[in-house]
């Protein structure tokens, strides 16, 4: 009897994919124009930077109070539906947020913001991975990762484009919004199945029992990624560089993001995504180490595009992971958890290293960066030990 060949995979639907990343890119391009935007006006209402620090903590604190939610949510109304309505909610924020041209109310609005732009963080890397084909998951992912921080990216871009004056910044931010639902709504035909497969997930707290070390690494990626991008001019200038390469330091880091996700996505396919979050850590942790010593040296470039790249990139081997480990509600529910567990390293990653570099100078930064990254690799090798002799 001759043995059966292996089931062929289904093929990559690559119109579904296009249009889940276009959505995902429009929603990020959104929410990249609504940093500085806010920031800005603020500071011509002559808000303190401590307001402003605090109404930025918003849209965190509604990722993280709404993310054990987004399960409940879709058994309740549907995946596509709920991705949809967040969309066309989330234009209606902005149109808020222009219409009433009021800090305390932005506080309020924002802390909506963050509520329901997490099922779309939550279910549009569900269908990415959930439509990638097993051998073709990390340069999938990659693309997917590649063009959602180009479109953070292009956030800023437009508003130095448009200005802040006026209703436009308000009318681009509700566009980007609207543009995401219907492109959703195009594509969904696509989409069925896979969020109800009749399985108990557990819900986010059975996730992080399953996982522990995957929702360590999104931790660590968001803290590192949002410590460095807030504070790495505050680095720079503690060592006299001036001011317009403190934000060109910034440029290199997302630089560095864009570029190498893809690459780092085919290294994962190769290798696993397991030992790919230990080499992003670990090389991130080195370039940590050489910040302080090759800053004022053209080779820093270099430094901060790797670390833009592998700082960011053990965030995207953790989906791969987690991609070729979960299905269906699982699935669902470990990608709210990774939502909760960015959310919680934005609001403990940028203070902590601030409040770091106030005790121990422009030093703090690297310190904590480091000392992350080791904790990541020493937890996943010893959770490596643990499965070995279970």
């Amino acid at each position: 009897m001759t043995p059966s060949a292996p089931a062929a995979e289904p093929p990559l639907q690559w119109a579904a994919l296009a249009g889940v990343t276009a959505a995902l890119a429009m929603f990020g391009a959104a929410q990249g124009l609504s940093y500085p935007l806010f920031t800005l006006l603020m500071q011509k209402q002559g808000m303190s930077p401590g307001l402003i620090g605090l109404s930025a903590a918003m849209m965190p604190f509604g990722l993280i109070l709404s993310a054990s939610l987004v399960p409940a949510a879709v058994r309740i109304f549907g995946a596509r539906r709920l991705a949809v309505g967040c969309s066309l909610i989330g234009a209606l924020c902005f149109f808020a947020i222009g219409y009433l041209q009021d800090w305390v109310g932005w506080f309020v609005v924002r802390f909506m913001l963050g509520v329901v732009i997490n099922p779309l963080y939550v279910l549009g890397e569900v269908w990415a991975l959930s439509l990638a084909p097993a051998s073709r998951r990390g340069r999938v992912m990659g693309i997917f990762n590649t063009v959602l921080g180009a479109g953070y990216a292009m956030g800023p871009l437009v508003l130095t484009a448009v200005g802040t004056a006026g209703w436009t910044p308000f009318l681009i931010g509700i566009a980007g919004f609207v543009i995401c639902a219907v492109i959703l709504r195009a594509v969904s035909s696509s989409l069925a199945g896979f969020e109800d497969d009749g399985q108990p997930s557990g819900g986010v707290a059975g996730f992080a029992r399953q996982a522990p070390a995957l929702l360590l690494a999104v931790l660590v990626a968001a803290a590192v990624q949002q410590s460095t991008y807030s504070l790495m001019p505050v680095f720079g200038s503690a060592y006299g560089l001036a001011e317009a390469t403190l934000a060109a330091l910034v440029m290199a880091l997302s630089a560095g993001n864009i570029l190498f996700q893809v690459p780092l996505g085919l290294m994962a396919e190769r290798f696993g995504g397991r030992l790919m979050i230990l080499f992003c850590a670990t090389m991130t942790a080195l370039c940590a180490l050489l910040l302080p010593v090759l800053i004022t040296t053209p080779a820093i470039w270099l430094v901060l595009v790797v670390m833009g790249a592998v700082g960011y990139g053990v965030y995207t081997m953790a989906l791969v992971e987690l991609g070729s480990r979960f299905r269906g509600t699982a699935l669902v529910a470990g990608n709210a958890a990774f939502a909760l567990m960015w959310g919680a390293g934005g609001v403990v990653g940028p203070p902590g290293s601030g409040l770091l570099m106030q005790a121990l100078g422009p030093l703090g930064l690297p310190t904590v960066i480091i000392s992350l990254d080791v904790a990541l690799i020493a937890f996943a090798i010893y959770r490596s030990l643990q499965r070995r002799t279970a």
